[in-house]
């Protein structure tokens, strides 16, 4: 009975310590500062993790320069109501604009002067998910229709992509706004050009992609699903680079980034969990967990968006309503 026990002590700790392997016990921030009280409900961070644009019934919505934690802007969207929340956003590569979108409307807005520079609604399904090129001349959205649509602001050019069966769940495009990628309810994710409308790479899944990126550089596309497969390939060739390796039986991702060098990629998961992943490989070098509102139980916080400062620093915005800086220790 004695060694049946020790054993099953043994067996235990064991898995103990593979589920925590990767994760280091106590991590704080480095900083942490409050974005919007009482949680955000969307946020993105810039590729450099220089701005972040953040979604709150009580601020609306709010631009943050993170280089010195100062409220750049206030911008109107009506959030007067659950189906006018801002829920999806994106910044331009190159800082020059971000799109914000409720369920039925979309804006797209200068960061330099803080205006907008237009309007827009759609009646035949919702939004699902946004994406803006550099200087705002492109935008996309992806829709519940499945439809996902390209548009040039200069000529007003609307080129819809009708590729997928089902839902869209995320978009993504090259800062150029010349290549798209989207991926849907229907276990596909696309990559397309958006001058043709012309299918590049198809990439099958076991189960709906739910979430897809796009290395700014053009080097790689990610796409995951709800299940097991979260897959880098190889923008050039559409070749499959890595899987990503872990224990879990699922791990579902709500937001990604690719390290401007190409070696890595960080991830953000609704289970509060950030990750660093080796590109080449697959593997895990390290992973923690953002804080959420003290205010909340059980504890818990959506990771939104997250951005690499440089080598050794992270920066997260997740729905506890903070942006936390991480110094990185990779294993």
């Amino acid at each position: 009975m004695n060694c049946n026990l020790t054993f099953l002590k043994a067996k235990l700790l064991f898995l103990l310590l593979l589920l925590t392997a990767c994760q280091p016990l106590g991590q704080a921030p480095e900083q942490r500062w409050q974005h919007a009280v009482e949680g955000a409900y969307a946020a993105n961070i810039s590729n450099d993790a220089k701005f972040s644009v953040v979604s709150s019934i009580h601020h609306g919505i709010s631009l943050w320069d993170l280089d010195n934690n100062a409220l750049k802007y206030n911008w109107s969207q009506q959030q007067n109501s659950a189906d006018n929340l801002v829920l999806v956003a994106d910044i331009a590569d190159n800082n020059s604009h971000a799109i914000i979108a409720n369920r039925h409307d979309f804006s797209l807005w200068n960061i330099e002067n803080g205006q907008s520079e237009g309007f827009w609604s759609i009646t035949e399904s919702t939004i699902r998910d946004v994406a803006v090129s550099n200087n705002g001349d492109y935008l996309l959205v992806g829709q519940s229709n499945g439809k996902v649509v390209h548009i040039t602001i200069a000529n007003g050019r609307r080129l819809e992509f009708l590729g997928h069966q089902e839902k869209i769940n995320a978009v993504d495009m090259l800062p150029n706004g010349r290549i798209a990628l989207s991926g849907s309810n229907d276990f596909v994710a696309y990559v397309w050009d958006t001058v043709s409308g012309q299918v590049i790479y198809r990439f099958n899944h076991p189960s709906r992609v739910t979430m897809v990126a796009l290395d700014p550089k053009g080097r790689y596309a990610f796409t995951a699903d709800s299940k097991k497969a979260a897959n880098i390939w190889d923008l050039k060739t559409g070749k499959l680079i890595s899987k990503l390796k872990y224990f879990n039986r699922q791990e579902v991702f709500s937001a990604v980034q690719f390290s401007p060098d190409g070696t890595q990629l960080l991830t953000g998961a609704p289970s509060r969990k950030v990750s660093i992943w080796d590109i080449a490989t697959g593997e895990r070098l390290t992973s923690w967990r953002v804080l959420p509102r003290d205010d909340i139980r059980p504890a818990g916080a959506v990771v939104y968006s997250v951005a690499f400062r440089d080598n050794n620093q992270v920066i997260t915005e997740s729905s506890s309503g903070y942006a936390e800086l991480w110094q990185v220790n990779k294993q």
